[in-house]
């Protein structure tokens, strides 16, 4: 096999490659909100924690909705890592959806929380408790704090705080800025 051969192959099949590797990125998504969707139609039957898939270290605890600009979320218990790898996660010590209180959830800047960035003052958001109670917010407002500004966990009225990471087309995850969506609970 000449050089000029070896090389040509050797790209071809790297291409391949990394085609068969961006590929199964979306397809794990999609497989994912199949389960989810499934634990979630187990927890609103009264499953308390229905594992998405059998090494799930989370369960499905809400569903969040912003009607319009088309999202709709299943909620998993907690904000870890694992958790938000696959859909927003609700923050524990804050109030579960459907319940009263300050409910927080956090979520990725690039996948399921990407529509904060057009969110605005008096958009409508439901929030819908593994019980069946729903709950519809308004959006008051939106700020942006340092990572460490923790006063946005403090239980107290009852409203919907979403958090993702700041600024939305940062080129490196993580920074100490975070978007938090501030809502009220409609009174009605």
């Amino acid at each position: 096999m000449t050089l000029r051969r070896f090389v040509s192959v050797s790209c071809a099949t790297l291409g391949i490659w990394f085609a068969m590797s961006a590929a199964w990125i979306p397809v794990k998504a999609e497989v994912a909100q199949v389960l989810l969707h499934r634990a979630w139609g187990q927890a609103q039957r009264g499953n308390a924690t229905p594992k998405p898939w059998p090494w799930a270290d989370t369960w499905p605890v809400g569903r969040l909705r912003a009607p319009r600009y088309g999202v709709d979320e299943i909620v998993l218990a907690g904000a870890s890592g694992s958790s938000l790898a696959f859909a927003p996660g609700h923050v524990d010590g804050t109030a579960l959806p459907g319940h009263c209180g300050n409910c927080v959830i956090g979520g990725h800047r690039d996948t399921q929380f990407r529509f904060l960035s057009r969110l605005q003052r008096g958009d409508r958001l439901e929030l819908e408790g593994a019980d069946g109670a729903l709950q519809h917010f308004v959006v008051r407002d939106t700020q942006i704090l340092h990572r460490n500004d923790t006063f946005v966990l403090v239980e107290g009225e009852p409203q919907l705080t979403l958090i993702t990471c700041y600024p939305f087309d940062a080129v490196v995850p993580g920074g100490p800025l975070r978007f938090v969506v501030w809502a009220e609970l409609e009174e009605g």
